[in-house]
């Protein structure tokens, strides 16, 4: 009851699942990953240990293919569950099976899966599909997110919108660096939740995206003068305070400021 994009991004050696549903707070079900391993989406009449279970047969070394094989064989009640891989290699696999409610299939294709069940019909997840594949040029959330989208302007899930969430997995990639989620956004209970995730996912960016070298401003002479006046009127008296008070040290450069950490200055109120 569900349509989902499982995918890989080699350059960044990260893997995703988007999600999105007529189901309350469906980013607790559907997807599932491990960095190094790969990722996997259940639903339909979902059967969550193929969650862990995947991520294990993925840990081991097992293709996409091998995976989903083992986890439908090994389950009677297989014919009414969908499910999406990709390895540790971006290898793909997906599965339908013949008793899941109409319309439902999908497609596998290099380094993503999309799949969907009660969909309004087969335009959906060939929407995700066609965007997966045409937005190459934007991060993976970001791609992740717009195959999503493309998938919910196609029509979606046949019953309506309710949830959505994005699950991406790269080693070391959390706040700190000490585990591997690099992003965790849910949208339990939404009128428009992908859209809803699409304006988390800015708001993930502002908060925890990393700034270009190249857009970096030397915090010298009047830029200098300018952002201690800011902090003043704000009530800090250093930049680094004031950045993990509003949550943007993971912006900080020594000697150097991000342009949208000068925004935000410049747009906060004292």
């Amino acid at each position: 009851m569900t349509f989902s994009i499982v995918a890989y991004d080699e350059p960044t050696q990260s893997w995703g699942v988007a999600v999105a549903s007529k189901f309350l707070a469906v980013g607790a079900v559907v997807p599932w990953g491990r960095a190094g391993a790969g990722a996997v989406a259940t639903q339909a009449s979902a059967n969550l240990s193929y969650g862990p279970d995947g991520l294990d047969l993925l840990a081991e070394g097992l293709s996409a293919e091998e995976v989903v094989s083992r986890l439908t064989t090994a389950d009677e009640g297989r014919d009414s569950r969908q499910l999406g891989v990709v390895d540790s290699a971006g290898r793909s696999a997906t599965f339908t099976g013949p008793e899941c409610m109409n319309w439902a299939g999908g497609i596998a294709g290099e380094h993503f899966a999309a799949q969907g069940n009660i969909l309004t019909g087969p335009e959906v997840v060939q929407a995700m599909a066609d965007s997966w594949l045409t937005k190459s040029e934007e991060s993976f959330a970001h791609r992740l997110v717009h195959a999503l989208s493309a998938g919910d302007q196609a029509g979606g899930d046949s019953r309506g919108r309710q949830g959505a969430a994005l699950r991406v997995w790269r080693a070391g990639a959390a706040y700190g660096g000490q585990l591997d989620i690099a992003i965790d956004l849910r949208v339990d209970d939404h009128r428009a939740p992908v859209e809803e995730l699409a304006r988390l996912l800015a708001l993930h960016d502002l908060y925890f995206g990393k700034p270009d070298p190249a857009d970096l401003l030397p915090l010298e002479g009047s830029l200098l003068a300018e952002v201690t006046q800011h902090l003043n009127r704000l009530g800090f008296t250093d930049l680094d305070t004031w950045a993990g008070t509003e949550n943007f040290e993971e912006r900080l450069v020594p000697g150097r400021l991000d342009p949208l950490i000068l925004d935000q200055l410049r747009n906060s109120l004292p």
